[in-house]
């Protein structure tokens, strides 16, 4: 099988065979021109830097893709995020003359509506009248009798850095799908907004699930493009399959852009801060503390009922659009208001609050669910958290795994870190 590399006006094939690596697909992403500047859903938060310009998404270079594209059936694996411009990647194949022949939705749908966690059906796109297969429901893998009339698969989404957050398991699924049924993907990369660092426990085999798939650290510092090359190249797939897969890079992104996201890529991330928040945030998900779903700030409120009343912020989740049924939905919960704070400080992602909040909950026996260690990929920070271990000793307990990934990393990227 083959990767393909586009980016500017350089081209690198990486030649993959079964029985040998792939070769590192490294490549330094050329300043773009005509590229439109993200516009932020927000105002972005304190500490919160404003995207560099300039910056050409993937589905922006259409001239370098189209000749992929055109005279082949394609699938496209697309939500709300997936934009050129104002108008949807599906409406800009079609006015290229690209046979679109199906859509495939990930979490939330191919809108972006669907609340957390729900089933995604399958249906029709009204404008296009194009099928919707969900890749969110029964279904999470491309099956063959899906695939069998499609020639190329398109992925487009908007990721936000986090090994939790499930467009990256789906386009795992995506990938070895294509694998198994020698059929191609393209990638069109988008900036990472938390792509400038890497950090957190690498997931260990026996917490694999849908909302951690692959051996990665909670903060990766990888855009979806760079994590398909490491996935294919790494030979991560199901029975070390590759497919032939090319990825169309950000022109003039680097791993120290700070971008601000100019659609929410989820119902309940919708500003600048709460993605910023999330890799740390979402960590309490697998806790009795709320995360602020059923509020008008989630990701940026923490609290519960089992916290200290003299806790200085307080809240109660209540059933909204993105989440019908919030965790301690009616309760009164004591916790922190976390609007204020600089997501730069210490590095991005931090256990300190979860550290927190154990140590003054008012349950303990019940602090934890069963959830906690597929976000955590580990079964030891349960275990440090509860021994009463400091960040710095638990920090030193997973720097052998982040090490080690940091040096993987650096064979995938396509971007300069500076």
């Amino acid at each position: 099988m083959t990767s393909t590399l586009i980016c500017g006006l350089l081209s690198l094939t990486l030649a993959l065979s079964d029985c040998s690596r792939a070769a590192s697909p490294v490549a330094a992403a050329a300043e773009g021109s005509n590229g439109a500047a993200a516009r932020p859903v927000s105002a972005p938060a304190p500490g919160q830097a404003v995207p560099a310009p300039k910056l050409r998404m993937g589905a922006e270079q259409a001239d370098r893709y189209l000749p992929l594209l055109l005279g082949k059936r394609v699938g496209v694996v697309v939500n709300q995020t997936s934009l050129v411009g104002q108008t949807h990647l599906v409406d800009t194949l079609l006015a290229q003359g690209v046979q679109v022949k199906m859509i495939f939705a990930p979490e939330h749908g191919f809108r972006g509506e669907a609340a957390d966690g729900a089933t995604i059906k399958d249906g029709r796109d009204g404008r296009s009248g194009l099928p919707v297969k969900s890749l969110y429901g029964a279904t999470k893998k491309p099956t063959p009798e899906m695939l069998k009339d499609l020639d190329v698969l398109v992925f487009d989404i908007q990721d936000v850095g986090a090994r939790f957050y499930t467009f990256i398991s789906t386009m795992h699924y995506v990938l070895e799908a294509a694998a198994e049924q020698n059929k191609a993907v393209v990638v069109l990369d988008r900036p990472n907004p938390n792509g400038w660092y890497v950090d957190g426990p690498v997931l260990e085999p026996a917490h694999k699930s849908f909302v951690g798939m692959d051996p990665l650290p909670i903060v990766h510092g990888l855009t979806v493009g760079e994590l398909a090359l490491m996935l294919n190249g790494e030979k991560w797939l199901a029975g070390g399959r590759q497919c032939s897969l090319t990825v169309v890079p950000v022109m003039g992104y680097t791993h120290a852009t700070r971008y601000v996201l100019p659609v929410r890529p989820s119902p309940n991330l919708p500003n600048a801060h709460s993605v910023a928040l999330y890799p740390t945030i979402c960590m309490f998900e697998g806790t009795d503390v709320s995360v602020g779903r059923g509020t008008d700030s989630p990701f940026e409120v923490v609290g519960s009922p089992t916290q200290p009343t003299t806790r200085p912020y307080r809240f109660t989740p209540r059933p909204n659009a993105g989440s019908p049924t919030p965790p301690q939905n009616g309760k009164l919960c004591y916790g922190l208001d976390l609007h204020k704070t600089n997501i730069d400080e210490p590095t991005g992602f931090t256990v300190r609050y979860l550290l927190d909040f154990y140590q003054q909950s008012t349950d303990k026996a019940h602090f934890f669910g069963k959830y906690f260690e597929q976000l955590s990929g580990t079964a030891s920070l349960r275990q440090q958290i509860i021994a009463g271990k400091s960040e710095a000793e638990i920090r030193q307990s997973w720097e052998p795994g982040l090490s080690r990934f940091k040096v993987l990393r650096k064979k995938y990227l396509l971007y300069p870190e500076k």
